[in-house]
C-alpha cells in the first residue's frame, strides 16, 4: 500500500487560522534561481492596539504542547479513554506530560523546534511523523537526530521525507548559516549505517505514527530496509530561521500591520540572498527545501516568553 496525499491531511493537527492569528504571511514561495528551496516569510501580526504581542504567540504554542510533543496513537488512545468514561483525565495526564518533556530540555532549542512544527503541520500541510520529544524523555535515548522529521508525498507514491532544523538567533546570517550547516547532512550524506541520519531511520521503522493503525503500517514499510518501498524515499529539508528584525517598533511606540509586512519584504531580498550562497556553501542548491523566515522583535524575547509560557524557570 503506498501513502496517498489524502493520507497524510487526515493526519493533520490543529486550526490553520489559529496560526495566522499570530503570523502575517508575508510572501511564500519565494525562489532563487537555480536552486530547489522555497522561502516562506512570516512576521508577528499587529492587534488593534497597535501593538506585537510575541506573548500571546508563546500561549499559543504552548496549548499546541501536546499536539507536538505526544505520539499521535498515544493520544487518540487517551481522548477514546476519555470518552469511555466521559473525563479528561487521560488527556490532562498527557497536558502535564509534554510540559514535563519541555521542562527538561530548557537549555535547549524547543521554541524554534515547536514553531517548525506549527507551520509545518498548519501551512505546509507537512504531518510529523516522528515524535521527537517523546523520545527525548526517553532516558535510554540520548542522542539528538533532527528537529523535526515530517511527511509529504509526490503524484507518483514516492514519500517525501522532510528533515528539520530550526534556529532562533539575533543575527539572520548565523542563524541562516547554522540551520542550513545542520540541515545538510541529513540530506547530503551517503546512505551508511554511520550516517547521521541513520538512528532517526531506524526509529521511523518502529516508531513512524499517523494515529491511524492501517496507515502507520503503511509508512513504516518505507523505513523497512527489506521492503521495495525503501526505494521510494525522496530526502527534503523543512527548516526554521528566526532572528532579530530593525523594523518592529521600539518601547510604546505604535505598529503599523502594513508597514512591517512591507519592511519585511524589501529585507527579504537580502535574507535570499544570505540563503542563497549558504546553500552553496553546503552543496544543497539541488535539494529541495522549504525554508521559513520569522523576522522577530527579539529572539531573546521570543525564547523567553515560551519558557514563561510553559512554566519553565531560566
Amino acid at each position: 500500500m503506498t501513502i496517498t496525499a489524502t493520507d497524510l491531511v487526515s493526519a493533520l493537527t490543529g486550526n490553520p487560522e489559529a496560526l495566522e492569528v499570530h503570523l502575517t504571511l508575508v510572501e511564500r514561495d519565494v525562489l532563487i534561481d537555480g536552486h530547489s528551496v522555497k522561502i516562506h516569510c512570516h512576521c508577528l501580526s499587529v492587534d488593534g492596539n497597535g501593538r506585537v504581542q510575541p506573548h500571546r504567540l508563546a500561549e499559543f504554542m504552548r496549548n499546541a504542547a501536546v499536539d507536538y510533543a505526544i505520539p499521535r496513537s498515544k493520544l487518540a488512545a487517551a481522548k477514546a479513554r476519555d470518552n469511555k468514561f466521559n473525563s479528561t483525565e487521560a488527556v490532562a495526564e498527557l497536558v502535564e506530560q509534554a510540559k514535563r518533556s519541555f521542562t527538561d530540555l530548557a537549555k535547549s532549542g524547543e521554541g524554534g523546534e515547536m514553531l517548525l512544527f506549527l507551520l509545518a503541520e498548519r501551512f505546509l500541510k507537512l504531518p510529523q511523523v516522528l515524535c521527537k520529544m517523546d523520545l527525548k524523555t526517553d532516558t535510554r535515548m540520548h542522542y539528538h537526530g533532527a528537529d523535526g522529521v515530517y511527511a509529504g508525498v509526490t503524484t507518483d507514491g514516492i514519500l517525501k521525507l522532510y528533515w528539520g532544523e530550526s534556529k532562533i538567533y539575533g543575527d539572520a546570517s548565523a542563524a541562516i548559516r547554522d540551520c542550513l550547516n545542520s540541515l545538510s547532512p541529513f540530506l547530503i550524506e551517503p546512505e551508511h549505517e554511520e550516517a547521521g541520519r541513520e538512528r532517526d531511520l531506524v526509529l521511523l521503522s518502529d516508531k513512524a505514527d499517523l494515529s491511524n493503525p492501517t496507515l502507520t503500517d503503511a509508512l513504516k514499510k518505507y523505513f523497512d530496509k527489506s521492503s521495495v518501498m525503501s526505494k521510494r524515499v525522496q530526502y527534503c529539508g523543512v527548516a526554521l530561521v528566526g532572528f532579530d528584525a530593525p523594523f518592529y517598533p521600539k518601547d510604546d511606540a505604535k505598529a503599523v500591520a502594513e508597514e512591517i509586512v512591507k519592511a519585511s519584504r524589501t529585507e527579504l531580498s537580502g535574507w535570499s540572498k544570505s540563503i542563497e550562497s549558504r546553500l552553496k556553501a553546503e552543496k544543497l542548491d539541488q535539494m529541495e527545501i522549504e525554508l521559513l523566515c520569522i523576522p522577530l522583535p527579539s529572539a531573546e524575547g521570543f525564547r523567553t516568553a515560551f519558557f514563561k509560557a510553559m512554566g519553565i524557570k531560566e
